[in-house]
C-alpha cells in the first residue's frame, strides 16, 4: 500500500507539492506557515516514505542553497468517469498531469460487473503501454447519486442494477489500492476547479449535460454532497407540468425535456414528420439520432436543430435562474457530452438567466463553457483520490 502523510501538516505539504509543483524548503515554509526546524522534520519524514524526492538544489536566499522538494514521480493515480453511454479512464502522475488517456462507448445499463469488466480491461491496456507499474489510488466517477462515505450508488434512475453495489470495496479489491467514487458531476466540477475554467473561484456551479443533467455545486472550494449525496439532482426539477414521463417514473423533469435522450426522441419525431430533411438523411443512414447529430445539423444551419437546442437552453435557463437567485454562485459551467451544442445552447441560457434572476446575482457573473471537455471527469476523479492518499492514514 502506498504510504500516507502521518499529520496534517505533512498532508498539506503534499497538496502544496500536487498544486503548484517543486519548491524549496524554505519557500514551502513560508507558503504552509511552518518554523524551519519544524518544516524540516516533516520534510525529512515526507522523504523517508517516498511520497516525496529531492528536485535540484533551489536558488540561494543566502546561506546555504537547499534542494528543492517535489512529489514522487513513481506515483500514479487512475481516473475512470463513468457515464451512460461510454467511459473514459485515465493514468496521472502526482501532479495530476494526464499520461495516457482512453476513451471507449458502453451501456451503463449492462450493470456493474460488465462495465468493470471493461474498465478494468482499460486500465491494464493504460499499464501494459508503460505508463505505470500499478496504481497508488483510483478515483470513479458514476452517473447516478452515490452514498459518498462507503463509495456506494443509490437508486441511480438511469443505472438499473447498480443500487447498492460496492463500486468501492470491489475495485478496491481488484486493483488493489485505495479508491474512491463520486456522482460524475461532482468530479466534473472538481476537474474544472483544480485545473480548468474554476481554477480561482471558490463557490460556483457545475452543469453537467448528457444522457442525463446534474449539477455540482462547489461551496467555499469543496464539493457539497447533501445530507445523503443527492445533491444537484437537477435533472428531475419539474419544467413542464404535464410533460414527458421520465425515467425516474415522475412527469415533467427537466431531463425528460432537454438531455442528450431527450434530443434524440425530438430530432428523430422531426425526422419522421418531414420537418428536418438533415434529419432524415442522418436517420435513414443511421437507423438512430442522437445529439451530436443535432450538434452538427444545427452546426449545418439546420433551422429545426437550431429551434430544439434554444427551447432546451431556454429550459435549462429556467432552472439555472432559480438556483443563480438561491445560491448566488460566482460563476456557472456548463459542460458534457451536450456542449458541443455551444454557443446556440450557451446564448439561450444566459439569456433566461440574467432575464430571470435577480441583478444583484448576476451583475459580475459568468456563464460560460467548460475548458476541459472529457478530460474534466479523469482529471476530477485523479483530483478525488489524490486528495485521500494525501491526506492522514
Amino acid at each position: 500500500m502506498t504510504a500516507r502523510p502521518e499529520n496534517a501538516h505533512q498532508a498539506r505539504l503534499l497538496r502544496l507539492l500536487r498544486d503548484n509543483g517543486s519548491h524549496s524548503r524554505a519557500r514551502m515554509g513560508d507558503l504552509v506557515d511552518l518554523s524551519r526546524s519544524k518544516l524540516a522534520v516533516e520534510v525529512d519524514r515526507l522523504l523517508e516514505t517516498g511520497l516525496v524526492v529531492a528536485d535540484g538544489l533551489a536558488p540561494s536566499r543566502g546561506g546555504r542553497r537547499s534542494h528543492n522538494i517535489r512529489l514522487a514521480p513513481t506515483l500514479r493515480f487512475l481516473g475512470v468517469d463513468i457515464g451512460a453511454t461510454s467511459v473514459d479512464v485515465a493514468v496521472t502522475n502526482a501532479e495530476l498531469e494526464v499520461l495516457g488517456h482512453l476513451n471507449q462507448p458502453l451501456d451503463v445499463r449492462e450493470g456493474p460487473v460488465a462495465v468493470f469488466e471493461q474498465v478494468l480491461s482499460m486500465a491494464a491496456k493504460l499499464r501494459a503501454s508503460g505508463l505505470a507499474e500499478g496504481f497508488d489510488g483510483a478515483g470513479i466517477g458514476v452517473p447516478g447519486p452515490v452514498r459518498f462515505p462507503e463509495g456506494v450508488p443509490v437508486a441511480p434512475p438511469i443505472m438499473p442494477g447498480w443500487d447498492g453495489f460496492p463500486v468501492r470495496e470491489a475495485l478496491s479489491q481488484e486493483l488493489g489500492c485505495p479508491v474512491m467514487v463520486d456522482n460524475d458531476v461532482n468530479l466534473m466540477a472538481t476537474g474544472e476547479q483544480h485545473a480548468g475554467v474554476a481554477r480561482s473561484v471558490g463557490d460556483f456551479l457545475c452543469v453537467k449535460i448528457g444522457t442525463g443533467i446534474g449539477c455540482g455545486i462547489v461551496v467555499g472550494g469543496e464539493v457539497y454532497r447533501g445530507t445523503t449525496g443527492s445533491a444537484g439532482d437537477i435533472g428531475h426539477i419539474q419544467v413542464e407540468p404535464e410533460g414527458r414521463t421520465c425515467a425516474c417514473g415522475n412527469r415533467g423533469c427537466l431531463e425528460a425535456h432537454f438531455s442528450g435522450a431527450a434530443l434524440a426522441v425530438d430530432a428523430e419525431q422531426a425526422a419522421r414528420e418531414g420537418r428536418s430533411a438533415q434529419f432524415a438523411a442522418r436517420l435513414e443512414t443511421a437507423g438512430r439520432l442522437t445529439a451530436e447529430d443535432v450538434s452538427a445539423a444545427a452546426a449545418a444551419g439546420d433551422p429545426v436543430a437550431l429551434e430544439l437546442i434554444r427551447e432546451g437552453g431556454k429550459r435549462l435557463g429556467q432552472v439555472i435562474a432559480g438556483l443563480v437567485s438561491f445560491f448566488n454562485p460566482g460563476l456557472v459551467v456548463i459542460g458534457g457530452g451536450v456542449t458541443g451544442l455551444g454557443h446556440t445552447l450557451l446564448a439561450s441560457v444566459r439569456t433566461q438567466v440574467y432575464r430571470q434572476s435577480l441583478p444583484l446575482a448576476t451583475r459580475n457573473l459568468p456563464i460560460v463553457l467548460g475548458e476541459l471537455g472529457q478530460a474534466a471527469g479523469v482529471i476530477g476523479a485523479a483530483r478525488l483520490i489524490s486528495d485521500h492518499v494525501f491526506s492522514p492514514a
